[in-house]
């Protein structure tokens, strides 16, 4: 249905009732007169009669009570007029380029957002930019959903060298060694990676960064199991199936009554960037980005 639509039409099928004949009855309804909503909308009276005489024959009942000089509401047109609002409304709003301008910013991750900073984000966020609201969702995916268009950014963690993506690095984070709670392991302040070359390394190559390439070649663990997510690569450590290695911020947003997270004091840091689509950047990414460089300039 085209968006520019004359009001009102002399010949009506009970199938063709469309917006325009909304908005004539709400100008009825809101003026109390046939001759003030002609002048409203710019119509003749006898168009904005035969409209709403349409509109009637379409519903099936009379909609204003035309027996005093003061047009009047029926109880019929009272309830129907709730919904030919919401209906204008909703179309309104459905057209208006300033919402679309405005859509949400989905902001994509694979675990642990932006650490510590995701709290401060979304408030500092909402705080600045109420007209466009940041949706956080969890894709477990190397990229966060963005090559998938599930998302329009996404913070990631490790090198990321994607064609299609940009992406700015916000910041680094130590690494942790993820063990079961009752291990001997978890008794130890600290460790360094040899210390877990005789475990069985819990993998995670769906959204994890994680791999064997971490270790040096001659003090890998000794075996791998591989998971396709955060909960199970948790819930296998808890087992005591083997142990893992995350970020640091994986520690405080994943805590599980199972597993400990000691420092890898040897294991390089890992980057926390953020990426976004070359040929399909949300409006607001720019806005976003210089949010988060001044959130990860701030102390912990």
């Amino acid at each position: 249905m085209p968006i520019a639509l004359r009001l009102c039409s002399a010949r009506m099928s009970r199938t063709s009732i469309e917006l325009r004949h909304l908005r004539c009855f709400l100008a009825i309804a809101d003026e109390g007169s046939l001759t003030r909503a002609a002048v409203r909308l710019h119509l003749t009276q006898p168009a904005v009669s035969r409209t709403l005489a349409a509109l009637e024959k379409h519903l099936g009942a009379r909609l204003v009570d035309r027996s005093t000089h003061h047009l009047a509401l029926t109880p019929e047109g009272r309830a129907f007029h709730e919904r030919a609002a919401a209906a204008v409304a909703a179309f309104d709003t459905a057209v208006d380029p300033d919402r679309l301008h405005h859509r949400p910013l989905r902001l994509g991750h694979a675990w642990s957002a932006f650490g510590p900073y995701t709290t401060p984000l979304l408030r500092r966020w909402r705080h600045d930019h109420p007209e466009t609201p940041l949706e956080l969702l969890r894709v477990d995916d190397r990229t966060a959903g963005l090559l998938r268009g599930e998302v329009d950014a996404a913070l990631l963690r490790g090198p990321v060298e994607i064609p299609g993506l940009a992406t700015e690095e916000l910041l680094t984070e130590g690494r942790v060694a993820a063990l079961p709670a009752d291990g001997p392991l978890a008794a130890r302040p600290s460790l360094v990676l040899a210390d877990l070359s005789a475990e069985t390394a819990i993998l995670n190559p769906v959204s994890g960064t994680t791999t064997l390439d971490l270790w040096p070649a001659g003090a890998r663990p000794r075996s791998t199991l591989t998971v396709a997510n955060t909960d199970d690569w948790l819930a296998a450590i808890a087992a005591g199936r083997g142990i893992g290695v995350s970020a640091a911020s994986t520690a405080a947003l994943h805590p599980h009554p199972g597993v400990v997270y000691r420092p890898l004091t040897d294991a390089p840091p890992l980057p926390v960037l953020l990426a976004w689509r070359d040929t399909a950047r949300h409006p607001a990414t720019g806005a976003l980005l210089e949010l988060a460089r001044r959130i990860a300039r701030e102390p912990w």
